[in-house]
């Protein structure tokens, strides 16, 4: 059986790496130019080429996206960057334009190419253009239920892999081709500049129709009609396999190292955990759990299982759940001392429960009682972002273990 890919985000060089150390099978990231995730931190022509030879050392795939919608000023500037990245040995392509597929194809010949969700593929026969295409790969509209992705699955050539989102933000447009942002504010989602107003709070108004009402969940301070919750699969990995997917896709290359590690860590669990033992398998509560300590809105299952309904809508907030902060990324370890030397992401003091964790192991609780600044002298608390500690730890951890705390 062959396994389902675990593919993660890598808004950087360092998410990069902490992707792949939590247990990413492949990782997809921007470059400096032609993504969809302009406020990322992405990529530069040199990185690509160090976050590439660190998937590929350890075994992992490394996936770039060029999947804006070009306009005719991004033509030529995308052929001089198409001959600049040719050599870096990347494992595929990420696209959505056809004209930068064509772009792509002259460039790089032998190129494997997979097809964005941009590209809206919800049907098999868009499925087998793409094939004639060249196109290795789909990467599914969120818009699709298990009974329609298996029927696409029964209808595309078998060398065709499927690709879909498991977990992350979902969108109120058709994978993601939204006028909005571009309408109001002059940021054009579709080259990688998305304000979100999907997430802003509106009020519902129709001045000749005062006794109308749009049936939506409000108060006297408006409400979030377009506000979708997270997409979350974590409970429903044997459907997936069983469905034909090949590639589980975690969403969030805005996302911090903390959201990265945790989320990937925990989909490793749970795939890890269906393999060994597919008759026997069951979901873990903990595995959800986990989730929930990283910046989440409440969850959905999106479009798998029926079309969303409000309930899968949060009418109240647009603000993320945030009941843990991310305190520090551990840079080395001393056995003998049992020091650890962190460096700081948010405040912790002398006294407080925190919790550590690392790639293919379970969490751990310790009071915090023993903490050195760079000089050796005990402090009782780290206000300052990125100031190295050495930290007292009761159990051995090594470089990139993160430490975390309940707010």
């Amino acid at each position: 059986m062959k396994k389902i890919e675990l593919l993660a985000p890598a808004g950087d060089l360092e998410k990069l790496k902490i992707a792949i150390d939590y247990g990413a099978d492949a990782v997809y990231f921007g470059g400096e130019m032609f993504s969809l995730r302009a406020g990322a931190g992405n990529l530069t022509a040199e990185e690509i080429r160090e976050g590439v030879e660190y998937a590929h050392e350890r075994g992992k795939k490394a996936y770039l996206t060029i999947n804006i919608y070009a306009h005719n000023e991004d033509i030529k500037p995308l052929e001089e960057y198409l001959n600049r990245i040719k050599g870096l040995n990347l494992d595929a392509f990420l696209v959505s334009d056809p004209g930068i597929l064509l772009l792509l194809k002259e460039a790089i010949p032998n190129a494997e190419i997979h097809l964005s969700t941009q590209a809206n593929m919800t049907n098999f026969k868009a499925a087998e253009f793409w094939h004639q295409q060249g196109i290795k790969r789909i990467v599914l509209a969120r818009e699709l239920t298990f009974k329609e992705i298996r029927e696409l699955r029964s209808n595309i050539p078998d060398e065709m892999e499927i690709e879909a989102f498991v977990q992350g933000a979902m969108c109120i447009s058709y994978s993601g081709r939204c006028l909005l942002s571009n309408f109001m504010i002059e940021r054009d989602a579709n080259r990688g500049q998305c304000a979100h107003p999907c997430r802003w709070k509106y009020s519902l108004m129709e001045e000749q129709r005062p006794n109308e009402y749009f049936p939506i969940e409000e108060d006297e301070r408006g409400t979030y009609i377009l506000n979708s919750r997270d997409l979350c699969m974590i409970d429903h990995i044997p459907e997936l396999i069983d469905a034909g997917i090949a590639s589980a896709k975690i969403e969030g290359r805005m996302k911090s190292i903390f959201y990265v590690a945790t989320v990937v860590s925990v989909y490793r669990k749970a795939i890890d955990a269906y393999y060994a033992d597919p008759e026997n398998y069951s979901f873990k509560e903990e595995w959800l759990t986990e989730l929930k300590k990283v910046s989440h809105r409440q969850f959905t299952t999106g479009f798998y299982f029926d079309r969303p309904t409000n309930k899968d809508q949060d009418y109240q907030t647009s603000a993320y759940t945030r009941d843990y902060s991310f305190i520090g990324l551990v840079k080395d370890y001393d056995p003998k001392t049992g020091l650890a030397l962190v460096e700081q992401r948010n405040k912790m003091s002398i006294g407080e429960e925190i919790e550590i964790f690392g790639p293919n192991t379970k969490f751990f609780t310790q009071i915090l009682e023993v903490m050195l600044d760079e000089s050796g002298k005990p402090v009782e608390s780290a206000p300052h972002p990125q100031q190295l500690l050495q930290i007292q730890v009761k159990q051995p951890v090594a470089a990139g273990f993160m430490l975390r705390k309940r707010k």
